[in-house]
């Protein structure tokens, strides 16, 4: 689970003499090119040629062609197709509108001499350390991620940028971590720590403060379509920062990642399964909620379900399943036959589309909330509760109270947000 956001892209597999990857390389070309014809769609197809699948692709065709031969271009009748100057021959068709460049075509070239190797889905394929590739200045690299930055770098005959100073790598690596630049005491302490693991250091002390797990966790609360409110046309209040601070807690305590995929996903259903454990599963629940009286019950609580399935296969399963609920997906390898088998274990749940709740929840607590008292003629607040109900947060059948910190001002402050009080995700109960 700890991780950085930043993104490193493994340059050197882009080097010309790499072997081409057709996730990468190939895919790409043919999909935006040829799937339209050749693909998944089996309305759309046309000469009974699929080439987003390598056991078709080597099919014979009519008249005794085959698509690709592996290392044989004058037999792959792609290759023909793609390089013809007959128009009547030539793919793509001149009224597709499409037309490859001449790189692309000398890289589909080069992959059917390689072979014509076909690829799974990405997500499919399980992640394998790559060889570190020879660079020339031997010196410059300190990790393995260097050696293919460099690599790259040196391909297109350029020099790396002269190192950061102290401050500049300190102030890089907080922003990264935590969200927030390193304060005059840290910086200060830093640049007096002239050992060579001072770094390192700095590093632990992010990794291991709060802020941490505030900052990574917003990833994948967009992820998980996390929201205070129930969406469609009322939008009206909800508790969900109970899970959100699980997903916070998740990241600080570092829970491995499996753990975190099953607890979110059936937490509740785990042997004695604790109190968190149940929290956890509130990522099925963070779906929108209608409470509009003149609705189709039934309509609703399948769009409840879709919104979990469709989440659910692109977190975990890297892919677009939505599609597939109307017809066979037309690039993603999924069937609209595999879109309701995956469907069938979220719609188990007995619940209802139409759901029936105040926008607020009355509050049996008769402790004074710091942000909604009563308050006097003039306005100044007495201390004493409210004789309506609170509007602040309530889950798990406790009252919390939380105060909002401001950026713009020193000491934490609570103020009121229009008719309702937000509660911020830095604070503590």
């Amino acid at each position: 689970m700890r991780f950085s956001p930043v993104i490193f892209i493994l340059l050197a597999a882009t080097v010309t003499a790499a072997p081409l990857s057709f996730n990468r390389d190939i895919r790409p070309i043919l999909s935006n090119n040829c799937y339209q014809c050749h693909g998944p769609d089996s309305a759309a197809r046309k000469a009974k040629l699929r080439l987003d699948r390598e056991a078709d692709s080597r099919a014979e065709l009519k008249g005794g062609a085959r698509a690709i031969v592996p290392g044989n271009l004058s037999e792959s009748e792609l290759i023909y197709r793609i390089t013809t100057d007959d128009t009547d021959e030539k793919m793509p068709p001149a009224d597709s509108h499409r037309q490859l460049t001449p790189k692309q075509i000398e890289t589909l070239k080069q992959w059917v001499k390689e072979g014509g190797k076909y690829e799974r889905h990405w997500s499919f394929i399980p992640p394998k350390a790559a060889p570190l590739p020879k660079v020339k200045l031997k010196t410059w690299p300190r990790n393995g991620i260097d050696h293919f930055i460099l690599t790259r770098l040196e391909a297109e005959g350029l020099k790396p940028s002269p190192e950061a100073n102290k401050a500049t790598l300190l102030r890089r690596a907080s922003f990264d971590l935590i969200g927030l630049p390193p304060t005059l005491a840290e910086l200060d302490a830093f640049l007096a720590d002239k050992s060579p693991k001072a770094f390192e250091k700095a590093v632990d002390r992010l990794l291991t403060s709060p802020r941490y797990g505030e900052h990574m966790a917003r990833y994948w609360l967009d992820a998980a379509r996390y929201a205070d409110t129930n969406g469609y046309q009322y939008d009206t209040h909800r508790n969900m920062w109970p899970w959100r601070d699980w997903v916070i807690n998740a990241y600080n305590r570092n829970l491995p990642f499996d753990q975190f995929t099953i607890e979110q996903l059936a937490g509740d259903l785990l042997p004695n399964a604790t109190l968190q454990q149940r929290v956890a599963t509130g990522f099925n629940r963070n779906h929108p909620i209608t409470i509009e009286g003149g609705i189709i019950d039934e309509e609703y609580r399948t769009e409840y379900v879709i919104d979990r399935v469709t989440t659910s296969a692109q977190v975990w399963l890297g892919m677009s399943f939505l599609c597939a609920r109307c017809h066979d997906h037309k690039f993603d390898p999924v069937s609209q036959k595999e879109f309701y088998q995956f469907t069938a274990f979220f719609n188990q749940v007995p619940e209802r589309g139409k759901q029936r709740f105040h926008t607020q929840r009355k509050s049996t607590s008769r402790q004074p909330c710091p942000i909604h008292q009563r308050t006097d003629r003039r306005g100044a607040k007495t201390g004493k509760p409210r004789k309506d109900h609170c509007p602040c947060s309530i889950a798990l059948g406790k009252i919390i109270f939380r105060q909002t910190h401001y950026a713009n001002v020193g000491q934490p402050q609570t103020k009121p947000n229009n008719r309702r009080h937000r509660h911020n995700i830095y604070s503590s109960t």
